[in-house]
């Protein structure tokens, strides 16, 4: 039977997968691709979620493409603004017209003879299994579950008689008006929805086991709105992206470096906001460290706001039990409610379920190593577009992919057909991927590769850093080893570039 046969099979149609569709066309003009989406259009995360406020928890300027200016006023922008920014980047570079909706990939065969991945996906619409052929495989799917978000299991859900919703599975006729309602988490997802429920609900009540680092940022940048003023757009993009990328790794490194003080200002940026005497030392003075789990943005202070108003509170405390009317807490106390929110977190996942093998044997993903934060150790011809946990994702999916364009045009040039990371280096120790402490990464982190204690195998989540070796470095550095099998021409259907 004939398959069709790209170049490169890109899966995900989200921020990350049109960036790449970008990158292909610019960066390797003659190599054939696709996009697999297992949804039924473009937008990945930015469709997914519909709850009241979604919004970025990182600026658009670094959040958004390099290639292509943020043009709106407001730097921590809504869902709708980043969902129409990345489709209208699809539909202006024909990025659209190569994505095959409904397609779900489940499978992916490594034949080193061939130098060619067999890809396997689930039509939803037809339920048709389909097979494709390419000879580079570029995972844009993600790190997270898309058919449920965590909900832990909580006692005595059963007599509750109100609703109970997660925010990954929201829908427009969820209703809140004039409701009470309590949100159970203290992420980014938590702090978004808050204020936008808490103005035209009864009351909204923050329900938290622990607090979280939550800083207030203005939603626009006067210093981009000037710039944007006087300089050519793409110019003040560019300089605006580099001012925040700057700021932000000024914040880790002083989070790793001085703690202390990165709470002291933390705590001072609170202070300004809430009333005297608010209890700030029980709702917002965390356990851990500042930038041991991600900080939570609050554009204009709206969070505060709602609670200076009344709108909204905080409780922190355990879960004791559901009942009729709300929640029993640890403490004996009860909350009362008509809607319970679970923002309590994401189910992770690797390369979006799908399952690898390499000639005929199965690949475990966890005992793996990853080169470079986007390749894993013995797999070849296959990277993954993973952002940064202390970043905006987008920074380091833009250098995976100008990476990827680099990798393939030097096989190009050299006649390699197969690149694979092999650590051969006895003194590299083993450490996690992800080095967070957050609750969702905790529970999931043994599914991911590990990552090694040195270059090419750490990840140093420094953007300045992966540009010099990412953009600049040599991309034969003795630990990507390259090779040129036999190739069978048999069964390849090409697709012309054009295509």
């Amino acid at each position: 039977m004939s398959l069709e046969h790209v170049d490169v099979l890109i899966v995900g149609a989200g921020l990350s997968g049109v960036g790449a569709g970008y990158h292909l066309q610019e960066n390797c003009p003659g190599k054939t691709y696709a996009i697999l989406e297992a949804r039924d259009c473009i937008g990945g995360t930015w469709d997914l979620f519909r709850y009241p406020g979604i919004r970025s928890d990182s600026d658009m300027y670094t959040l958004g493409y390099s290639f292509r200016p943020w043009r709106e006023a407001k730097a921590i922008a809504d869902g709708p603004s980043i969902l129409s920014y990345v489709r209208e980047t699809a539909s202006e570079n024909g990025i659209d017209r190569k994505v095959r909706f409904h397609h779900r990939v489940v499978r992916a065969e490594w034949s080193t003879a061939d130098a060619r991945w067999t890809v396997e996906a689930l039509r939803s619409d037809t339920q048709e299994t389909v097979h494709m052929t390419c000879g580079f495989l570029l995972m844009c799917s993600g790190y997270y579950r898309y058919d449920e978000g965590y909900t832990p299991d909580f006692a005595g859900t059963e007599r509750f008689a109100g609703q109970i919703v997660h925010p990954q599975k929201w829908t427009d006729d969820i209703d809140y008006e004039n409701k009470r309602v309590v949100v159970i988490g203290s992420g980014a997802t938590a702090v978004t929805l808050i204020p936008a429920i808490a103005q035209s609900a009864e009351h909204v009540t923050m329900l938290q086991r622990s607090p979280s680092y939550i800083v207030s940022l203005p939603a626009e940048d006067p210093i981009a709105n000037v710039l944007r003023r006087v300089l050519p757009a793409r110019l003040a993009y560019s300089i605006v992206r580099w001012k925040n990328v700057l700021v932000t790794m000024l914040v880790f490194q002083l989070s790793r470096r001085r703690p202390g003080l990165v709470k002291a200002l933390v705590r001072k940026g609170i202070e300004k906001r809430l009333p005297q005497g608010f209890d700030i030392d029980t709702h917002f003075k965390p356990t851990y460290g500042p930038w041991d789990q991600r900080l939570c943005l609050v554009p204009d202070g709206d969070l505060f706001e709602a609670l200076c108003a009344g709108r909204a509170s905080i409780v922190t405390d355990h879960i004791d039990t559901f009942t009729e009317d709300g929640l029993r807490l640890a403490s004996g106390a009860e909350l009362e409610a008509d809607l319970v929110v679970t923002a309590t977190g994401l189910n992770l996942l690797t390369l979006g379920g799908m399952q690898i093998a390499v000639d005929g044997r199965d690949v475990d993903v966890s005992q793996t190593m990853g080169y470079k934060g986007m390749m894993l150790s013995g797999v070849p011809n296959l990277a993954m577009a993973f952002g940064y946990t202390n970043a905006s994702w987008t920074l380091k999916c833009d250098l995976t992919c100008g990476y990827v364009c680099r990798l393939l045009n030097h096989m190009d040039e050299h006649g390699y057909r197969q690149c694979t990371p092999q650590n051969r280096d006895p003194s590299i120790s083993e450490q996690p991927f992800i080095d967070f402490t957050s609750s969702y990464v905790q529970r999931s982190i043994d599914q991911f590769p590990k990552q090694g204690s040195k270059a090419p195998w750490r990840l140093y989540q420094n953007y300045a850093l992966d540009i010099l070796t990412l953009r600049f470095g040599s991309i034969e550095d003795g630990a990507m080893e390259f090779s040129e099998p036999a190739i069978a021409p048999d069964d390849l259907e090409p697709v012309p570039a054009a295509a």
